[in-house]
């Protein structure tokens, strides 16, 4: 039986001659998190970006929650299914936070304002922020605004979450209460797929690390084994540049 919430197969993407993804084949189970590493241009983010139609593939196939992504109406359904984190917050900031995280329920789910906001209210509370509810992003912190944009995410109920970087754009002390975040909803079983540079985090919280390089995947497993003993060359030669 199928058990996978997501399977990429023989995944490509270009970007005119830059073969972005070669054959990229990845599946995640449900309530698993897969953190991919690797150095800057490998295709993480890229890889991360297909999983909800922010970049189109050339060849392969991408299956998500059961729903193939191809064409518009496929990607509609799947935005409903997926949460995206990015480096940077994507706050509106002539709203404020609360009015943030209500938008895509009201405007994409058809919640009723009063709904939207116990909902929202609730994961603002979840991470840590509610008190901010009713302020404008500019006038938080960086750790706010991101912890903001997570229960964005959080708001429209999704099946998976996907962060990219999440905690590149923040200043060292806060990375700390963002990645808190993280693992709290890690240990809540929601799947996840991050790209990240945190090697703590990644020990800690992934059950699998996947190490890219060149568009393709190298090598991955727990994350033991990923870091006390790489099998290839190319991994290695990466961990011990960043450890």
């Amino acid at each position: 039986m199928e058990t996978a919430i997501i399977k990429m197969e023989n995944v490509h993407k270009w970007y005119d001659q830059l073969h972005v993804l070669r054959g990229v084949s990845l599946a995640v189970e449900r309530s698993e998190v897969v953190v991919l590493i690797g150095p800057s241009g490998s295709g993480k983010s890229t890889l991360l970006r297909t999983l909800n139609g922010l970049e189109s593939i050339q060849e392969g196939h991408i299956i998500v929650n059961g729903i193939e992504l191809k064409g518009q109406k496929s990607l509609v359904e799947l935005r409903r299914e997926v949460g995206f984190v990015f480096q940077s917050f994507n706050l509106y900031p002539h709203m404020t936070i609360l009015k943030n995280v209500t938008l895509a329920p009201r405007t994409v789910r058809g919640m009723d304002k009063s709904e939207a906001e116990e909902i929202a209210l609730h994961y603002l509370e979840r991470v840590g922020i509610k008190d901010q509810a009713h302020k404008k992003p500019a006038t938080l912190s960086g750790g706010q605004q991101q912890r903001a944009a997570i229960a964005r995410a959080l708001a429209m109920n999704p099946q998976i979450m996907l962060f990219d970087e999440p905690t590149s754009a923040l200043d060292p002390e806060m990375i700390g209460e963002v990645l808190q975040v993280m693992t709290d909803l890690a240990q809540g079983g929601m799947t996840m797929l991050v790209v990240s540079h945190e090697m703590g985090f990644t020990r800690q919280v992934a059950d699998r690390v996947v190490f890219m390089d060149e568009g393709v995947i190298v090598e991955q497993g727990p994350p033991e084994q990923i870091f006390e003993n790489p099998r290839e060359e190319r991994t290695k030669k990466f961990l011990k540049q960043i450890l």
